[in-house]
């Protein structure tokens, strides 16, 4: 296994798959698990390649998913990377690339670790299942939560999934995400009336206007969050206005995010945020896109098969948490599957110089390997 996951994770470094397109990584991964006795489904909407593939053990049982995608993010100025970006490189003790942390590592050693599994247990119970996309990084519409919706609708049951995002934060194994918080983004278009700079009387400055509803947006207190999750978060990440310095603007733009727990809802703090508004009497156009639902995997067969997986090869105990950003778990946790995300350190995503400890895909082989054979083996 040790010496077919470095082998597996260069080959998928080597294609250029920046989102949305593929590079022949999938092509390459059905290969793999056809030998494993994998049927494979192409689910390609618009410009996005996916695959659901499925092996059925000799029993019925649960339904066991390895989720991930195979894109990646731009490398940045090719002139500051120590190595090619799409030339997976070995270098002290690191495997060098981009999609080498996120999330191509992850990938190969899923493939490696089933691999193994089934020459073991070629008559495991239920069902081993992979859904991969070329769509993670980029505007997710086509993608991941595309394929579920369409097994939604054939009633395909998902019992637990893992997903091979980077969750690790110093060591691997040292964090299991267990959850994501909620993610929705408003923009939002302040009304006023263009002028001259010297009749401001005729004018009504979409700037000035602004500052109270925006100030009391960033200071209110949202949520307290629960065990599970972190206080809601507001954040104002882009504001334009303004053509020129004799000119008195008319429109201001505003961009924000909320990152909200199970405390809170999208139309809660939709509603809120309309409040405020109103309340200091702007004129104003609101648009609205739901990123994402906070999800929760409580304590279960799957977080409780993952921690002891990871005791047993990192030798750490590992800490399920709710913090970062969003990840294609939210759509899967739809289906009402066990949702966990275990994968490599963090440190180096979407960084120039993205690497992988090659010793840490050797493990997290074994990682997955063991959360396989607890849940599916005989």
């Amino acid at each position: 296994m040790s010496t077919d996951v470095i082998k597996f994770a260069s080959n998928l470094i080597n294609r250029e798959s920046v989102t949305p397109t593929d590079a022949g990584c999938q092509q390459f991964m059905m290969e793999l698990l056809t030998q494993q006795g994998f049927k494979h489904e192409l689910m390609n909407f618009e410009d996005t390649q996916n695959f659901w593939s499925v092996r059925k053990g000799k029993t019925e049982g649960p339904v066991f998913v390895f989720a991930g995608h195979t894109d990646v993010v731009p490398t940045g100025n090719l002139e500051d990377w120590h190595t090619p970006p799409f030339e997976a490189t070995e270098k002290d003790g690191y495997l060098h690339g981009r999609g080498a942390a996120d999330m191509k590592g992850s990938l190969a050693a899923m493939l490696a670790a089933t691999q193994q599994f089934v020459q073991d247990h070629p008559d495991h119970k239920g069902s081993i299942a992979y859904l991969i996309t070329s769509d993670e990084e980029g505007p997710f519409i086509n993608g991941t939560v595309r394929v579920v919706e369409e097994l939604m609708n054939r009633k395909q049951p998902i019992d637990y999934c893992v997903v091979g995002e980077p969750s690790s934060t110093e060591k691997l194994g040292d964090v299991i995400k267990n959850g994501r918080r909620g993610s929705l983004t408003g923009f939002l278009k302040i009304l006023g009336t263009q002028g001259h700079v010297a009749y401001p009387h005729l004018a009504d400055n979409a700037i000035h206007k602004s500052y109270l509803a925006l100030h009391a947006l960033a200071e209110e207190h949202w949520d307290d969050g629960n065990e599970f999750f972190p206080p809601t978060s507001f954040q104002i990440a882009i504001e334009q206005a303004g053509t020129a310095t004799n000119v008195i603007p008319g429109e201001k733009y505003v961009e924000f995010n909320f990152r909200y727990s199970t405390e809170s809802t999208a139309d809660g703090l939709k509603q809120r945020v309309l409040d405020i508004l109103n309340k200091h009497q702007l004129q104003y156009q609101l648009d609205w896109k739901l990123n994402g639902e906070p999800f929760l995997t409580p304590e279960g067969n799957l977080l409780t098969a993952a921690k002891k997986a990871i005791k047993q090869t990192c030798n750490i105990e590992a800490e399920a948490l709710t913090s970062g950003g969003t990840s294609d778990g939210r759509f899967i946790a739809k289906t009402g599957a066990e949702v966990v995300e275990i994968g490599p350190v963090n440190k180096t995503i979407h960084q120039i110089n993205e690497c992988v400890k090659i010793d840490d895909l050797k493990k997290l082989v074994d990682v997955y390997y063991g959360v396989l054979q607890q849940l599916l083996a005989k």
